[in-house]
């Protein structure tokens, strides 16, 4: 049950954020909407940040899920990230897209979006390291040092999040599959055992 009015409490503060803005949403929208008292929501969390956090979080818990799928296929290591940066691209754009309002609000304070990724930067590095570790033991990728790669290649797809949600290299004639494609093949190029 506690998680349950949990769960509720984040998913009614997702829709609001969405609809009308984190900025114009109050814990008690947030309640009333949920059909629960102010004092109820304060008993799971304390402020509108904390159930921010809960909101973001619960959203990137659904990308790291799909991330750690790819990871764990019987699948070649190459196959395997190139997949993964299409699929955390495509899936950060529907995560947005879902949220509605809130994303306009949410790109432009860049506040929020750091405390955003810094919740699963470390967890995404974990997951490219594994599938460069793979790659290096089955001396398909040529790689220094797994850990500083995985980290530039983790902030080269967070900086491609914004250009793909807004499809913002469609005017130099690069849509968003061509764009998945070409930054796969630049990192794999990269790191391939040559």
């Amino acid at each position: 049950m506690v998680k349950k009015t949990r769960d509720r409490f984040i998913e009614v503060a997702r829709q609001l954020f969405a609809r009308k803005g984190v900025e114009n949403t109050t814990m008690n929208d947030i309640a009333s909407a949920s059909d629960k008292g102010r004092r109820t929501i304060y008993t799971y969390f304390k402020s509108k940040r904390d159930i921010f956090n809960a909101v973001i979080e619960t959203e990137t818990d659904q990308l790291l899920h799909k991330l750690r799928m790819i990871v764990a296929k019987p699948a070649r290591p190459e196959e395997k990230l190139y997949e993964y940066i299409s699929c955390r691209l495509e899936t950060m754009k529907e995560i947005v897209s879902r949220n509605g309002s809130l994303r306009a609000g949410f790109f432009l304070d860049v506040r929020k979006v750091d405390r955003a990724r810094a919740m699963i930067s470390k967890k995404e590095i974990a997951l490219l390291m594994d599938i460069l570790h793979d790659g290096v033991d089955s001396k398909v990728f040529e790689i220094e040092n797994v850990k500083e790669s995985a980290i530039v290649i983790m902030n080269a797809i967070h900086g491609l999040d914004v250009p793909y949600i807004r499809n913002g290299l469609a005017e130099y004639g690069i849509g968003k599959d061509r764009m998945s494609e070409l930054v796969a093949k630049l990192i794999l190029n990269g790191i391939r055992r040559h």
